[in-house]
């Protein structure tokens, strides 16, 4: 049986499993056909150039497909499609390919992961990065591991921490050259955080980063005493990456504990910052920190979006980021100076950033054992659910949240393994959160256009040339919207919370959009009129 299962794979695969060589990522926007990394391209954009689904047309989508995972919780995953075969990841480290026009299973893989994991947010797993014939898949367990392509077998596993101390993997890697790049999870246990490079072909490692330094090391001396050895500072969302500068822009979480600074004084490097890394070397060649010394547990981990524009008469290289703290911040991605930051909803905990891009902290909202009302939450004015740009529209998409939050804080032990807050914070008991998607002038700040959600949001944005940007909602709603004026084209109910994002890719002269909702893989197309 296991020979017949492993024949119909081959056949399947045959003339569609094309190899991804390093070259096809670097041109992956000349590719709108395949989907080859977590955001799409190396930018950031989570942009399409399909256009086959469009404004005029976006209201006769029906279902294509649907694809069960087989397992419970957030299903957070990114498919990456490669000339007709979709690649995917699951709940507790699943991970399947699929025939992209069908549905059907090619093959399936399950991590053996141990019984006692201590993962912040769930058994998630945000989905593969690909390089030749290998699929690379980071690990609840801390491992790096690569998958055969055609046949989804083990070719090398890497450990690259004790997940007995609480480190993990949730992000989904980003393949630059020969290298393979992730970001540790666990800053809720006191975790130091890293981002690691590892040689595609055997799995060796070949730099890692400290995100919190240590004696000796440059920002060391921003974590009063011992503080930095449970520092956080994690790095568990998808980079970007410029071929030219051949720099990759990381983004890091908060400091430990996250509410609470009494023990560790200082602005806390390199928490709740961007890191722009050498991709040969991982030598840190600027970096920005967004919240200093922050106890609001605002995770700078949303993904970089790369742009060249004009900014005061000059074309320049520019790095935008919409960051949980409530500030959507424009920086020069050659050198990390900053040139602008602005909020994009309700913020009390800064009056506003200074001219150094350091926020201006309302000191009266400093969590204490009393507790303050502080807006954003801790949840952010957004998350990692990724964000989109058009190049079309020249606007940002951006799933919001309007949640403001009670923090108290206190001074908490560390114990090795336990979480390591030193805060709790709850959801303003008047005010009931909702949330909405955001249309925002990417250099500007200013925001075009809003579509109300009733509830918090947990999924973000895909645009297209087609015009149109597609959301999902917590409540199980997922919608396409014109992006030029937000208004509602068309949604259908899921029935289950949507945690991820839309992609699409084009198969057979069909433009397919996947949608991952509660545990199932969702896929629509323009019926025929």
């Amino acid at each position: 049986m296991k020979k017949i299962v492993l024949l119909l794979a081959l056949l399947l695969c045959r003339g569609a499993c094309g190899q991804v060589s390093y070259e096809r990522l670097l041109g992956a926007d000349h590719e709108p056909q395949n989907w080859l990394t977590y955001s799409g391209r190396y930018s950031g954009w989570r942009y399409s150039g399909l256009d086959q689904i469009n404004t005029g047309n976006a209201s006769r989508l029906v279902m294509q497909w649907a694809f069960q995972v087989a397992d419970l919780g957030q299903f957070e995953t990114t498919p990456l499609v490669v000339d007709g075969v979709l690649y995917g990841t699951g709940q507790n480290d699943r991970a399947f390919a699929l025939d992209a026009r069908t549905g059907r299973a090619i093959w399936r893989y399950q991590r053996n992961l141990p019984e006692k994991l201590q993962p912040c947010c769930g058994m998630v797993n945000r989905g593969f990065a690909i390089l030749g014939n290998k699929l690379f898949m980071a690990t609840l367990d801390a491992h790096l591991i690569a998958l055969d392509t055609r046949t989804g077998n083990l070719l090398w596993d890497v450990k690259a921490a004790d997940s007995n101390a609480a480190y993990t993997f949730t992000v989904a890697p980003l393949v630059v050259k020969n290298e393979v790049i992730v970001g540790i999870s666990g800053g809720e246990y006191g975790i130091r955080g890293f981002v690691d490079a590892y040689d595609a072909d055997t799995g060796r490692r070949q730099w890692r980063f400290e995100t919190v330094p240590g004696p000796g090391q440059p920002g060391h001396e921003s974590w009063a005493g011992d503080s930095w050895k449970t520092g956080g500072a994690p790095a568990w969302i998808t980079g970007s990456y410029d071929p030219e500068l051949n720099l990759i822009y990381w983004p890091t979480g908060n400091p430990s504990p996250s509410g609470y600074g009494g023990e560790r004084g200082g602005d806390n490097l390199y928490s709740n910052c961007m890191l722009a890394l050498d991709a040969d070397t991982g030598k840190l060649k600027w970096y920005f920190q967004f919240t200093p010394h922050d106890l609001y547990d605002y995770d700078a981990t949303q993904v970089p979006v790369l742009l060249n524009a004009d900014w005061g008469g000059q074309p320049r290289k520019l790095l935008v980021q919409a960051n949980r703290n409530g500030f959507l911040y424009v920086l020069d991605r050659t050198n990390g100076k900053f040139l602008q930051a602005a909020a994009f909803g309700n913020v009390t905990w800064a009056k506003g950033i200074g001219a150094d891009g350091k926020p201006v902290v309302n000191t009266d909202l400093v969590p204490n054992p009393a507790g303050n009302r502080v807006c954003p939450g801790a949840l952010g004015l957004t998350n990692w659910y990724s964000p989109s740009y058009s190049p079309d529209t020249k606007l940002l998409y951006v799933a919001t949240s309007n949640e403001c939050d009670i923090f108290t804080s206190a001074p908490q032990p560390y114990r090795a393994g336990h979480d390591f807050l030193g805060s709790v914070y709850v959801p303003d008991p008047i005010v009931r959160p909702t949330g909405a998607l955001k249309a925002i002038d990417s250099t500007t700040g200013a925001v075009k256009w809003e579509f109300e959600y009733f509830s918090n949001p947990n999924g973000g944005a895909l645009s297209t040339a087609g015009g149109i940007v597609f959301a999902g909602e917590s409540d199980g709603n997922f919608i396409a919207l014109d992006g030029r004026t937000g208004q509602d084209l068309w949604n259908v109910q899921l029935g289950a919370a949507i945690y991820s994002t839309a992609i699409t890719y084009r198969l057979d002269g069909k433009q397919y959009v996947v949608i991952p909702a509660g545990s199932a893989l969702f896929a629509f197309a323009v019926a025929q009129p």
